[in-house]
């Protein structure tokens, strides 16, 4: 019988600690602070995201109903509403923002042979923003429209892993194509987007940049055709043509020429139309490689669904980033101990198993790799009716 360590205790061993450390030490985190620590809060929040707690009331009764417990995942400190409350308004957000990008940089690195299903060699980004919807008279400083307050989750990702490379919290006013100046594009790279980021002066920056983009056009895009190539009508490409735009300001902003690739989904028959400034990747792999920057959806769905970012457990900007950058930071540790115990289990299983599993005391690879059914245990009980 298993007599170690419980299993929160063994997720926090994928912590870096050092580096956290230095995190907390950048911004003065624990500076004068006699109880609760950067770490306690860390830990607290974390736990919170496992197990989706809904408040602070009931964060604080299921961690005080553990007693000694928390003591060995190295919660030596009463966690207490107040305690919560305050170091999440006061404690800089930026501590756990630079942690987060730790851990992201950890996992790239983990993930970077990640098969992808297309001849690539090159990086491919996902990017993408979604709303997070906030209760105007609780958080005021969220103003989005007269009546409704929010903020907005910009996201670059890794698909290779699928792994958050660059995030960037705004207001909810932003307009989605201001990230795009938000990033340092790496030459040879792939960024795929939707419609929302067409700017043909920010893409020209990217073809500058000899990074390749790939979006769907606008159906009202004036252009005129150069040139065609020959496409296997059975894959479901239509056409594959070079381009130059024809209106005054686009083809002053983006003066070079355009791919554009038609494509019907052959089990939906719906129509896409493809914009690139790559002319050597095979068109249909243009089409798949669209397909992946469904997963950057998936991603928002899934920390939405899955972490705790739509309750939040403070109303200050501080309080809401803090919340938002430690859930990322449990998303990328998922994501990290997949990885490095080789588990071939969905980072959903995962968590779902991590959450009514988080105070036992079994070997974390065992409890998530463990394949026995029922059927194989029999159980000598009496049945109760």
């Amino acid at each position: 019988m298993f007599t170690g360590r419980i299993v929160l205790a063994q997720v926090m061993d994928f912590i870096p600690r050092r580096k956290f450390n230095v995190c907390v030490e950048c911004y003065k985190g624990n500076y004068k602070v006699q109880s609760f620590s950067c770490r306690s809060q860390f830990i607290t929040m974390a736990f919170a995201q496992f197990t989706g707690r809904e408040s602070l009331r009931d964060i604080e009764a299921s961690l005080g109903a553990l007693g000694k417990k928390l003591y060995h995942v190295g919660l030596q400190d009463k966690v207490s509403r107040n305690n919560l409350s305050n170091a999440n308004k006061r404690r800089d957000y930026r501590i756990y923002e630079d942690f987060a990008k730790v851990l992201i940089a950890y996992a790239r690195r983990l993930y970077v042979n990640e098969d992808l299903g297309i001849d690539l060699e090159q990086s491919a980004y996902a990017l993408d923003a979604s709303t997070i919807d906030l209760c105007l008279s609780l958080f005021p400083w969220a103003l989005f429209r007269k009546k409704k307050g929010g903020i907005k989750l910009h996201t670059l990702m890794d698909l290779k892993g699928n792994i958050p490379y660059v995030i960037w919290v705004s207001d909810a006013k932003t307009h989605d194509v201001a990230f795009l100046d938000m990033i340092a594009y790496e030459p040879g790279s792939y960024y795929i987007m939707d419609r929302a980021y067409i700017d043909f002066e920010r893409l020209y920056k990217i073809n500058t940049s000899k990074a390749y983009f790939v979006t769907r056009a606008k159906t009202n895009m004036d252009y005129s055709r150069r040139a065609s190539r020959k496409v296997d009508k059975s894959t479901g490409l239509r056409s594959d043509q070079t381009i130059a735009l024809k209106g005054i300001k686009s083809s002053e902003k983006y003066p070079e020429l355009l791919r554009r690739i038609t494509f019907v989904d052959p089990e939906t028959k719906k129509r896409f139309v493809f914009l690139t400034n790559n002319f050597e990747l095979d068109a249909l792999a243009i089409t798949k490689l669209y397909k992946y920057r469904w997963q950057i959806e998936l991603f928002f769905k899934w920390i939405k669904q899955h972490l705790k970012i739509k309750s939040f457990f403070g109303t200050t900007d501080n309080a809401v980033k803090t919340q938002i950058w430690i859930a990322i930071s449990v998303y990328v540790l998922v994501a990290i101990i997949k990885k490095e115990l080789k588990i071939e289990r969905s980072l959903n299983e995962i968590l779902q198993i991590l959450s009514i599993s988080l105070f036992e005391k079994v070997p974390i690879e065992q409890l998530l790799t463990k394949t026995e059914s029922q059927n194989e245990k029999k159980l000598n009980c009496k049945p109760l009716f």
